[in-house]
C-alpha cells in the first residue's frame, strides 16, 4: 500500500509541476458553482455557506478532514476505507482525488476493485488548486 501512496504523490506532483502558478480564490470561486451540482458547504449552525446539492458530502471542514468521515452520508466503501487507513485531505490528495475519484481510490488502497462515487472530473490541476484555495476561504478545519 505505501508503493501506491507514493506512486500516488510522484504522478501527483509530476503534473504539479507544470502548474506553477499560485492559487486564484476568486477563479477557484467560480469553478466551484460546477462542484454546487452535487455539494453543498453548510456549517455547524447548519446555516448554508453555499447551496448547492446534496448528492456529495458537505464541504464545510473538508480541509483537514478525515475521507469519507462526514456523519450520515452515504460514502462508497472505498473512500471509508481510505479515510480509516489515514487519508486526510490535503491539497496534494484533493488535486490528485479530482482528476479521477476512482482511479486515485484504487491507487491510495492498492485494490484494483476499489470505486469512488464521484464522476465528476476536474483534471485541470490548477483549476483544482483554485478550488481547493476557495475550498480554504469559506470553511473551517476539523477539531484534532
Amino acid at each position: 500500500m505505501m508503493l501506491n501512496r507514493c506512486a500516488i504523490l510522484v504522478l501527483g506532483l509530476a503534473s504539479l509541476g507544470a502548474s506553477a502558478q499560485a492559487a486564484d480564490v476568486k477563479r477557484g470561486e467560480m469553478i466551484f458553482k460546477d462542484c454546487r451540482a452535487c455539494h453543498s458547504i453548510i456549517d455547524e449552525t447548519e446555516t448554508p455557506v453555499v447551496r448547492g446539492g446534496r448528492t456529495g458530502p458537505n464541504l464545510y471542514g473538508v480541509i483537514g478532514r478525515h475521507a469519507g468521515s462526514v456523519p450520515g452520508f452515504n460514502y462508497s466503501t472505498s473512500m471509508v476505507a481510505a479515510g480509516k487507513s489515514g487519508l486526510r485531505w490535503n491539497e496534494e490528495d484533493f488535486v490528485v482525488y479530482v482528476r479521477d475519484a476512482t482511479t486515485y481510490l484504487r491507487n491510495y488502497l492498492d485494490d484494483p476493485t476499489a470505486r469512488g462515487k464521484m464522476a465528476y472530473q476536474l483534471r485541470d490541476v490548477q483549476k483544482a488548486r483554485d478550488v481547493w484555495a476557495y475550498l480554504q476561504t469559506v470553511t473551517r478545519p476539523p477539531a484534532q
